[in-house]
């Protein structure tokens, strides 16, 4: 194992609290809404894929998804006080809602901005972001493996 290797592991041991997944609006509907779009992989599969993928990296998941944009601001006021970094799939609050780019400003944890499928591909309403400006990274257009991408992102920067 070469040393950088090493200091991958030495930072994963460090990250204690656990990483929150949250999921918006209509992101419970996956696998049977516009597969042509967002693909046949459920919510559950995605967060199972999620969870095998966090203990691969020593690292613990918290998977919540909601309809509503208050619940949602409130969890990242929580993950702002209990969890290491956020992986966030607003869905269409992504667009929309200055409350969640507020609540994440002041979460004060690193934030990987998630979504499915390529929204630069998408309508032009797609292309503005009230998180991307305060997300340290964005993964789009990789269907679930954003996910997993994004955990190893969090795990990758953890410590430093």
């Amino acid at each position: 194992m070469d040393g950088s290797n090493r200091r991958v592991r030495t930072k994963l041991k460090h990250m204690t609290k656990p990483v929150y997944i949250l999921n918006g609006p209509n992101l419970n509907l996956l696998g049977t809404r516009e597969p042509g779009v967002y693909g046949n992989h459920t919510l559950a599969d995605i967060e199972r894929d999620c969870a095998g993928r966090a203990k691969a990296l020593g690292l613990e998941i918290e998977f919540r998804q909601t309809n509503m944009e208050g619940e949602l601001v409130t969890w990242v006021q929580e993950a702002g006080l209990k969890a290491s970094g956020i992986v966030l799939n607003a869905g269409a609050y992504t667009h929309t809602s200055v409350a969640l780019h507020d609540a994440l400003r002041a979460a004060g944890v690193p934030v990987i901005e998630v979504h499915l499928s390529n929204v630069y591909k998408r309508e032009e309403f797609r292309h503005k972001s009230y998180v991307s400006t305060v997300a340290v990274g964005v993964i789009c257009g990789l269907g679930p493996l954003g996910y997993e991408l994004a955990l190893e992102a969090l795990a990758g920067s953890s410590g430093e």
